[in-house]
């Protein structure tokens, strides 16, 4: 057993949760899925990294952990509904188990990052997913080609267009990131990154 299986049975028992094992199982099985560049076991270890950094203030960091673990889970390429399937698989495995299995869908929804989080562990679950946008350059270009490779039926100007519309609402948020601590560690980098992707000049 490896140190992530290890991770996640462990947290699943003690949220309450049963079958930890057969559910470990699938969602490996998912997030191996060959359609996978960006969004595979390797996101949810970056996300599970900056959840340990940030957990002394995370105020319930086992329903964050869980939502980090399970908000990928379904992913098909190009479907608008891929965080609600996400939710529904884990309230599936979830049953009446988990207490928190209904605030924790929620935070796996909340990662469509289309609306201010509802509370802050749902701002901290918002923010680790989208702390790799204010990591180093050269991580952020190969972030940026995975996303692109897991989009084969779009041609260049396609994609391109749809990407650019999601860094422009990005940057034109008063904030990328809602904790005071990512906000910290990661807005100016992410901004920095994300004008550069869009060809404007670095911000002051």
């Amino acid at each position: 057993m490896d140190e992530m299986q290890a991770r996640f049975l462990a947290l699943w028992s003690r949220s309450g949760g049963i079958l930890a094992e057969a559910v470990h199982a699938d969602l490996v099985l998912h997030y191996a899925e060959p359609a996978r560049y960006y969004h595979t076991l390797r996101h949810i270890r970056r996300c599970l990294r900056d959840l340990d950094w940030a957990r002394g203030a995370v105020p319930d960091p086992d329903a964050v952990e869980l939502a980090l673990w399970c908000h990928d889970v379904i992913f098909i390429p190009g479907a608008r509904d891929n965080e609600q399937r996400s939710a529904e698989w884990f309230l599936r495995w979830a049953g009446d188990g988990i207490p928190a299995a209904g605030r924790i869908a929620d935070m796996i929804l909340a990662t469509t990052h289309t609306a201010v989080p509802a509370d802050p562990d749902c701002a901290f679950a918002v923010d680790i997913d989208l702390a790799v946008l204010g990591g180093g350059r050269t991580r952020f270009r190969q972030d940026g080609a995975r996303l692109r490779a897991e989009r084969p039926d779009l041609d260049d100007l396609v994609y391109d267009a749809r990407e650019r519309a999601v860094l422009d609402a990005l940057l034109a948020r008063p904030r990328i990131y809602y904790t005071e601590l990512f906000q910290a560690r990661c807005e100016a980098r992410a901004r920095r990154n994300l004008t550069w992707r869009l060809g404007r000049p670095a911000p002051q």
